[in-house]
């Protein structure tokens, strides 16, 4: 019964490298959102990488945490699945040619390959949560 009402391991992250990690990523995507102020909507993109970051974030206090990360990643699919027409109109080479955007073809390939980013590292974040969650619970004794 002891175990039952143990606190929770805060920050029971794998590694020190696991755990700068996944902190890199959150401050990464904090970053990627104060850079969506001169985007022609905004606050959308900020919205997503804010909880891109959050779930990061989150994740280093809720290891076994799994449901908010995988809605992100599911947003973040669904999302990109919206913009795959637009980026076969263009090439991988022609996204990067330029700081500036030379096209809506080349602003939608590259907010293309963010939600792939966001959607991936939060699919891995969830797949990481069920895996701890399942290493925890609690094995049932065999009578």
């Amino acid at each position: 019964m002891p175990e039952a009402r143990a606190m929770r391991n805060t920050l029971a992250v794998a590694s020190k490298a696991a755990t700068l990690g996944v902190g890199t990523m959150g401050v990464l995507f904090v970053l990627a959102a104060a850079l969506q102020y001169n985007d022609p909507d905004p606050y959308a993109w900020a919205a997503l990488y804010l909880a891109a970051a959050g779930v990061s974030f989150a994740t280093l206090w809720l290891p076994d945490a799994w449901k908010m990360p995988a809605s992100v990643a599911v947003v973040a699919f669904i999302w990109a699945a919206t913009l795959a027409p637009a980026v076969t109109r263009t090439s991988f080479p022609d996204l990067f040619q330029s700081w500036e955007m030379m096209s809506t073809e080349m602003e939608e390939g590259r907010e293309f390959l963010g939600l792939l980013l966001v959607g991936a590292w939060t699919a891995y974040l969830a797949q990481r949560g069920r895996k701890t969650r399942q290493r925890s619970a609690p094995r049932e004794e065999q009578s």
